[in-house]
């Protein structure tokens, strides 16, 4: 076994045990590529014998395997003297629960593998990894430039698989605008701009500590981590800042078709209100003569045909009046 480098976080206090119920007997589920002075392990939602694995075949240092088996980490960066441990997050989209959550993805990266360990599916690294499995170009031209290299390539298409989700995002903003404007029913606007806003405030909490990850790659300065790769990480860091800046545009938008939303409801009501305040207000003189005429007491041509017309004539005059003066005023 290798010696255990220097630990540059707190020591544990002490060995911690298998979670209830996790498979600890069997062989390793591991996927191994090979090619010219590099190998690439992938290992899908690791259990304790993978990890018994890693810490006996790579000597890698316990606390790194209980992060490994942890899946509420945060993104970050440890350096030792002989190797990288990296936990990274990315967004991933649940079609059943329509919710967007983090996917973790932990590597380890040394001068002659890559090793790496998703706790679920992250949709570009299962077809990258058969690519490179079964087509020798590709793995000539993921595997020969060293594993510095090969760490930039899985890391870049993982972090281009953000933008498709943005887009989609881009897209249900547009459509919430024009739902707000055709007169859609408004619990179901209110609801889908509550769930578009959760999906943007889930989204910026993957991608804010993931920034400072890249930055902190751009800084190492492992001999499988040389000078000549610091422009691809520094593209990494592009396309994260790019994301964060559509996030940004995404939180601006949303919350404004919020209080857009609130003011075509206010409006809404507001027209009603009149309306109804107008319609009430014509009818309140005609349910005056009305009162007066239908009181117990005799008054002139009482009875008679001619006071009927005469009383139903009234009531229409006043009514058209009212009704062309409120026209007028435009408040009707």
């Amino acid at each position: 076994m290798k010696a255990l480098p220097r630990l540059r976080r707190r020591p544990s206090s002490g060995p911690s045990l298998p979670p209830a119920g996790e498979e600890t007997r069997g062989e390793p589920r591991l996927e191994v590529i090979e090619a010219p002075r590099l190998r690439w392990l992938n290992i899908d939602e690791p259990r304790l014998v993978d990890r018994q694995y890693l810490a006996d075949t790579f000597g890698f240092h316990e606390l790194d395997l209980e992060d490994v088996a942890s899946h509420n980490q945060r993104p970050k960066v440890d350096e030792y003297a002989n190797y990288l441990f990296l936990v990274m997050q990315f967004p991933r989209f649940d079609r059943d629960s329509g919710r967007l959550h983090a996917a973790e993805l932990d590597i380890f990266l040394g001068p002659d593998y890559v090793i790496t360990l998703p706790n679920e599916e992250i949709l570009p690294l299962p077809a990258m990894f058969e690519r490179a499995r079964t087509r020798d170009d590709v793995r000539e031209q993921l595997m020969t430039k060293g594993s510095g290299y090969l760490l930039y390539e899985i890391l870049d298409r993982c972090v281009d698989a953000s933008f498709p989700i943005l887009g989609q995002l881009g897209r249900r903003l547009r459509r919430l605008e024009d739902d707000i404007f055709e007169g859609g029913r408004s619990s179901e606007i209110v609801r889908d701009i509550s769930n578009a806003k959760q999906q943007i405030i889930n989204f910026r909490a993957v991608i804010r500590p993931q920034r400072a990850v890249f930055r902190s790659l751009e800084r190492a300065k492992q001999r499988y981590l040389t000078d000549d790769l610091d422009i691809y990480f520094d593209d990494l860091t592009d396309a994260s800042e790019r994301i964060w800046d559509v996030l940004e545009n995404f939180m601006e938008i949303v919350n404004g078709l919020e209080g857009t939303n609130e003011s075509v409801l206010s409006h809404r009501l507001n027209d009603g209100l009149r309306v109804l305040t107008a319609v009430s207000v014509i009818l309140l003189p005609l349910t005056l003569l009305a009162s007066i005429f239908g009181m117990n007491v005799h008054f002139p041509g009482e009875g008679s045909p001619i006071a009927f017309w005469t009383i139903l004539a009234a009531m229409t005059v006043v009514l058209i009046g009212m009704v062309l003066f409120f026209r007028r005023r435009g408040w009707l």
